[in-house]
């Protein structure tokens, strides 16, 4: 009974530090926005064709494409905004006639820097044989920048929100312990706005609203509550 006293103290010693070294905290997420009109674009198309003889099929497309890139390329954009995404050549079979035919697709990217060109170049595109754009996607060449201010706005938001929690229980918050972002920021999303600036060739056509996008990030933090 005697030697278990001893241990029975140091087991309540080191109960009651642990108690004392106990933190009471305040965790919150603070979500960071910035929002600018985007100066860039990604436009995503494709060539394809369909023909019964695949080799005159895949001529005829290798041949479309030869046109279209070398379009984009008088059109002034650089070889490193342009990429080649997809390659196909399938063969396909029409139950109702019961016979083969071919399809050759191929897709294309191209980063557009300058957002004067879209209209002129989408044009010039159709004219040399692109006959499916798939999409477009907003970006800002100031992205990275912008990131950074963004994660700063979530911070600053973070602080916010434990004071307010503190303030309640009619205490403060100490310093911050921990920060943590939380998986991959948002991309740019395009926000549509009825004043968004228009592009245009210059020929009366307009086809690219711009509008802004915006950049989000969520950051959780660790406050001591005291």
């Amino acid at each position: 009974m005697k030697k278990l006293i001893p241990v029975l103290l140091v087991f309540l010693s080191l109960q009651i530090m642990a108690q004392e070294k106990l933190q009471s905290i305040v965790n919150v997420t603070g979500e960071g926005i910035v929002t600018v009109v985007p100066d860039q674009v990604t436009i995503s198309m494709s060539v394809e064709n369909t023909g019964d003889d695949v080799i005159a099929l895949k001529s005829l497309n290798d041949k479309t494409v030869d046109a279209v890139l070398n379009h984009i390329k008088q059109s002034g954009v650089e070889a490193k905004d342009v990429q080649t995404q997809y390659v196909s050549l399938n063969k396909r079979y029409d139950y109702n006639t019961k016979t083969y035919t071919f399809q050759a697709r191929q897709t294309i990217t191209v980063v557009l820097r300058d957002l004067k060109k879209y209209d002129p170049l989408i044009s010039g595109l159709v004219q040399k044989g692109i006959n499916s754009i798939d999409g477009v996607t907003f970006g800002s060449s100031k992205a990275e920048e912008l990131k950074s201010q963004a994660r700063k706005n979530a911070i600053a938001n973070a602080k916010m929100k434990a004071q307010e929690y503190a303030s309640v229980l009619n205490q403060k918050i100490g310093k911050a312990i921990q920060i943590s972002e939380q998986g991959n920021y948002n991309p740019p999303m395009p926000l549509y706005r009825s004043e968004a600036v228009m592009m245009s060739d210059g020929g009366g056509g307009e086809t690219l609203a711009v509008g802004e996008m915006e950049i989000k990030v969520k950051i959780q933090v660790v406050f001591e509550l005291l």
